[in-house]
């Protein structure tokens, strides 16, 4: 890693700037309160598997929506 990172010293400026942007993101994500269950972590991972996702009609993202609300 120390490698890596004497080397960006190397770069140019604006593409240290690039570099450290995308540190800080990652920095400040790792500080977030916010954290996926496993339960989601898997169900973000089988929807990325799948090749071709089913997309829901306006129609029937409405029907599924007012059967959950009335349940």
């Amino acid at each position: 890693m120390k490698a890596v990172l004497d080397r960006v010293l190397t770069w140019p400026n604006e593409r240290q700037e690039n570099a450290a942007k995308l540190l800080l993101l990652m920095e400040s994500q790792d500080q977030s309160d916010y954290r996926l269950t496993d339960a989601q972590v898997e169900e973000v991972q089988r929807r990325q598997a799948d090749p071709n996702p089913r997309s829901l009609t306006l129609e029937e993202f409405k029907e599924r929506l007012s059967r959950r609300l009335s349940e």
